[in-house]
């Protein structure tokens, strides 16, 4: 009877150890599949693999990740948070989960909870480079200059010519103005990338030329970026800014119209290209370009643009009025007053152009420009 008894707890051991076998299988394979899906971006259908997997083991590691991915993948990042989160629950540290987790985050711009959780990563795993650059990427965000660039820094160290590292620095760089240390960087890219260089390395190129005021130097880069993408916005705008810095007026405006055939409702441009024709004396079409500008959306540098052309054609009171109605809005342009300043003396009224300057003054603010029209000024008086 004892023996009968053996046997019967053995078999009944062996058949648990058999299922249970059969779970694990059955669990390796909708891993697999899901994730194959995944690879796919079939999301969905990855979706009800790995949901099976938490039907048969609620808090299955791979399953949790999986449809982290996979709702990360569909920009769901709430949802692919509360997976994430539900893993590291069971399974702290898991490194798929916490790099899900941070991506979300990053993805959601919680910068500095990106960081946080980035960091964590690290203490398991600190020569991934991917990490490291997205670690660096997230720093600049939050404008922390010496932490950034001190990952790219690291990057670069275990891979020279890391792409990422090399392109973070010159955004870097350039976020915080520096921009010929930021050229080096661009530079450095497009002599690593001969004959495949990336369109959005020549705009940053060209950028950095436009802020440094050295036009002619971003012009070639621009229209080579044009070169590879006609309609692209950022070298049209770009190679327009450029030629306006030159004061070749008619052919910024050719750029200027170019953004606006696709883009007819955009009021900065329209703006910028009522400026060019100001400045080529076509008053009267500038005028038509402003007005659209203000047809849009209220514009400081549209009104700007009115005042001037009424200045310009001697209306002004006209032209004060609208410079007056600016500076309740923006009271610390000293060009505003300036301007204003300027139809007041037009007029004759030169005590009257000195007190409007004075009022710049009043607000606590040295301005040389302000200081220097006053001294000119009470010479007259």
């Amino acid at each position: 009877m004892l023996n009968e008894n053996l046997n019967i707890e053995e078999l009944t051991e062996k058949l648990s150890d058999e299922a249970g076998q059969d779970t694990l299988n059955e669990i390796s394979e909708l891993s697999k599949r899901g994730y194959q899906l995944l690879k796919e971006n079939l999301t969905e259908r990855a979706k009800v693999s790995f949901s099976k997997i938490l039907d048969l083991d609620d808090s299955n590691n791979y399953a949790l990740v999986g449809l982290g991915d996979s709702n990360r993948k569909e920009r769901n990042y709430k949802e692919a948070i509360g997976y994430y989160q539900k893993c590291l629950g069971s399974h702290p540290g898991n490194n798929y989960a916490l790099f899900g987790l941070a991506d979300c985050y990053k993805a959601l711009n919680q910068y500095n909870r990106a960081i946080d959780i980035w960091e964590e990563y690290l203490l398991h795993d600190d020569r991934n480079i991917t990490v490291l650059t997205r670690i660096a990427d997230a720093y600049r965000k939050v404008r922390n200059f010496n932490r950034s660039y001190e990952l790219y820094v690291k990057v670069l160290e275990m891979e020279k010519n890391n792409s990422y590292a090399i392109i973070g620095l010159g955004h870097l760089y350039y976020d915080f103005k520096e921009y010929k240390d930021a050229l080096k960087y661009w530079e450095r890219m497009l002599e690593l990338n001969r004959g495949h260089v990336d369109i959005r390395v020549l705009t940053s190129l060209g950028n950095c030329h436009r802020k440094l005021k050295t036009f002619e130097k971003g012009v070639p880069y621009f229209q080579d970026a044009l070169n590879l993408q006609a309609n692209n916005f950022y070298a049209l705008f770009g190679l327009a800014d450029c030629y306006r810095g030159m004061n070749e007026q008619d052919k910024s405006l050719v750029y200027w119209n170019k953004i606006l055939d696709l883009d007819r409702k955009n009021k900065v441009i329209l703006t910028r290209a009522g400026d060019a024709y100001r400045n080529m004396g076509k008053e009267d079409q500038a005028e038509i370009y402003y007005k659209q500008a203000l047809n849009i959306e209220f514009d400081t540098y549209a009104i700007l643009g009115l005042a001037m052309i009424n200045k310009e054609k001697g209306n002004y009171q006209d032209a004060i009025t609208s410079l007056k109605d600016l500076i309740s809005n923006d009271p610390r342009n000293y060009r505003l007053y300036i301007e204003a300043a300027e139809c007041f003396e037009k007029t004759g009224d030169i005590e009257e152009a000195v007190e409007f300057l004075s009022q710049f003054l009043k607000l606590g603010i040295r301005n040389n420009r302000i200081l220097d029209k006053i001294m000119e000024l009470k010479e007259k008086l």
